[in-house]
């Protein structure tokens, strides 16, 4: 079983989110990789950005609070 790859548009909430198109993953905001949708686990409700992983997160959180 194959599936065709498409990426998802979600609406993050702040312990959840909605889908808005659906779709197999989302790109992180930093580092640009694609996150399967049942792998997503880091995301900022307020700028509606997914992140690959945990570092990446504190890393754009950085960036954006020196």
């Amino acid at each position: 079983m194959n599936e065709k790859m498409r990426e998802a548009e979600l609406y993050y909430n702040l312990a959840s989110f909605n889908v808005i198109s659906p779709g197999n993953y989302v790109t992180c905001y930093v580092s640009g990789l694609r996150i399967m949708i049942g792998e997503l686990k880091y995301w900022n409700a307020e700028r509606q950005e997914a992140y690959a992983n945990p570092k990446l997160m504190l890393q754009r959180h950085t960036e954006l609070n020196p």
